[in-house]
């Protein structure tokens, strides 16, 4: 599910700087800025997910060497 997320708000992010690239040539400004603002909007909720992943994955790691040291009585 999270895969297919990240892939959705990239190519979201991928359409909107397209557009307004289109828009920039034809000189419509204000639409551009608004459509390469979404864009943004949409790449950077992609680098949360990817951000997600990888903090999930060091804290399972962490959980895993802490597990396999064993109690640790003084």
């Amino acid at each position: 599910m999270r895969t297919q997320l990240k892939l959705f708000w990239m190519i979201i992010a991928g359409l909107a700087i397209a557009t307004a690239t289109v828009l920039l040539f034809m000189r419509d400004f204000t639409t551009a800025f608004v459509v390469a603002a979404i864009g943004l909007i949409a790449w950077f909720l992609n680098y949360r997910m990817q951000m997600k992943d990888v903090l999930l994955a060091a804290e399972l790691e962490h959980e895993k060497q802490t597990e396999s040291e064993g109690p640790n009585d003084d």
